[in-house]
């Protein structure tokens, strides 16, 4: 029964994102009714002390990360930044290479800290341009945005500044550079799975006479309401010359550059952490430098990358100043509230009985850290539809047990930050995840039309944490 329980209200919650409602609201009921159908007397107690400590507290860790990669996505994209790269793209790969393009500009963006929240934004009217000019289903765009913004420059590839990346290093005390052998075939297995896919689903609809809007125009009924509603934006004249598209690349190598550096040297700043009690406030307690070393990094580097970016093109990014930095904003505190509260919810449910039955299941049927580690952190993402809330779960609760098991079998802690890390961004992109939700609102398509692709996707990805797994245990690379 207590199983029974989890079930339906992920369940529950599955279907209410399915149909277009926000998680703020609907995920803390869903979890309220599991604690009502678990012991009434209980509600408030969870509501004010779990889900609300659990959702504030990641808030509190990581809503900068969220606000400053919103404003860096806003500004890329009003300083002309992503139309060079764009551009400099499909001079590279050909028009008719349009999936690949796509790919690769929504990779280039995340790899450089753009939120992948924000990303669909930046690149979703270069890739209906260049999807309608190839005359490729629009329904296909989806599935291609989250193969280049939702998969392996998420997790996989090392250096990403992406949060997923983010939060192991405040449990294993590593760096987002972690395990970067196995990260980068991960990334590659992933890349070229995906690109298989999507490109035998490109085929197959042009053998059958499918074109942007569908089939002679009809089957795309959603996509030409909300482009008639909502039409694309013409992206302002920019300066194309071969030297100013290599200057649009600077601020987004400046980022990870940037994070490399602040990873080094603040441990150097603060070589004994730092304690509020010597300057009389001990309130506020010691900083855990090795837990917060990661975000720090990241939160520097993206606000260098932001001064970069507005150095670029003065003109152009202030003009409309107020009005894009404000949409960021509140594009961050809609993701960040998305995420918190599939984290909050989370919580609660690992707060019951049932969910000790299944964490029990799962600890006892694999044994082996890594693949432990693997199953338990995408079942957890998979249930709160967050890969970061997930891996917050999965950390909070078996963090300590982990790192027993990596000591005990010598596991460099490297590698399993990549793999929690990678396994977060597998069946977390069920239907009442965020950032899927926010994806096909952005493109004007419905779940029916295209999350089959953007699910499959998530079987590669899935599948890609178990492949390094594999080639750790018969090689021993890291």
């Amino acid at each position: 029964m207590d199983l029974f329980i989890i079930i339906l209200a992920l369940g529950l919650l599955m279907f209410i994102a399915y149909r277009g409602f926000s998680v703020i609201l609907f995920a803390p009921l869903c979890a309220l009714l599991a604690v009502i159908l678990t012991e009434p007397s209980y509600v408030l107690p969870f509501f004010s002390n779990i889900f609300m400590e659990k959702m504030v507290g990641f808030i509190k860790n990581y809503f900068p990360v969220f606000l400053l990669g919103a404003v860096f996505g806003k500004l890329v994209e009003m300083s002309g930044i992503a139309e060079s790269i764009a551009k400099t793209i499909v001079k590279l790969v050909g028009k008719k290479r349009a999936i690949l393009a796509v790919v690769l500009m929504c990779a280039i963006l995340t790899y450089s800290g753009v939120s992948l929240f924000v990303v669909a934004f930046a690149v979703y009217p270069f890739a209906a341009n260049l999807f309608r000019e190839a005359n490729i289903p629009k329904r296909l765009i989806p599935g291609t945005i989250a193969l280049g913004a939702l998969s392996f420059t998420m997790d996989a590839l090392p250096g990403t500044p992406q949060i997923q990346n983010v939060i192991p290093t405040s449990y294993f005390k590593t760096d987002i550079y972690a395990a970067p052998v196995l990260g980068i075939i991960g990334s590659i297995f992933v890349l070229s799975m995906g690109m298989i896919y999507l490109e035998r689903r490109r085929k197959k609809a042009q053998e059958a006479g499918e074109g942007y809007l569908g089939f002679n125009g009809d089957g795309g009924e959603t996509a030409v309401a909300a482009e008639t509603v909502n039409p694309l934006p013409v992206p302002l004249a920019v300066n194309t010359s071969p030297g100013r598209q290599i200057f649009a690349f600077i601020p987004l190598v400046l980022v990870g550059v940037a994070n490399k550096f602040f990873t080094i040297s603040i441990p150097k700043w603060y070589p004994e952490g730092f304690d509020f009690s010597k300057i009389g406030l001990d309130l506020f307690g010691r900083v855990d430098l090795a837990t917060v070393t990661g975000i720090w990094s990241v939160e520097l580097a993206l606000v260098l990358g932001i001064i970069a970016t507005v150095a670029y093109d003065w003109g152009r990014v202030t003009t409309g100043f107020q009005q894009g930095i404000n949409a960021s904003i509140g594009g961050a505190l809609l993701a960040a509230m998305n995420t918190a509260s599939e984290y909050g919810f989370g919580g609660v449910i690992a707060s019951l009985p049932g969910f000790a039955t299944v964490r029990d299941g799962i600890s006892h049927t694999f044994t082996n850290p890594l693949v432990n580690g693997a199953v338990t952190t995408n079942v957890l993402s998979g249930i709160t539809g967050s890969s970061s809330g997930g891996m917050g779960i999965a950390l909070s609760a078996m963090g300590d047990k982990y790192i027993q098991a990596i000591n005990q079998y010598n596991i460099p802690p490297e590698v399993m930050h990549r793999v929690i890390a990678m396994a977060s961004g597998g069946m977390d992109s069920l239907p009442h995840n965020g950032a899927v939700i926010t994806l096909l609102a952005v493109t004007g398509l419905t779940h029916k039309q295209s999350y089959g692709d953007i699910f499959v996707i998530t079987i590669f990805k899935t599948l890609a944490a178990f492949v390094i797994i594999l080639v750790y245990s018969l090689t021993g690379l890291v």
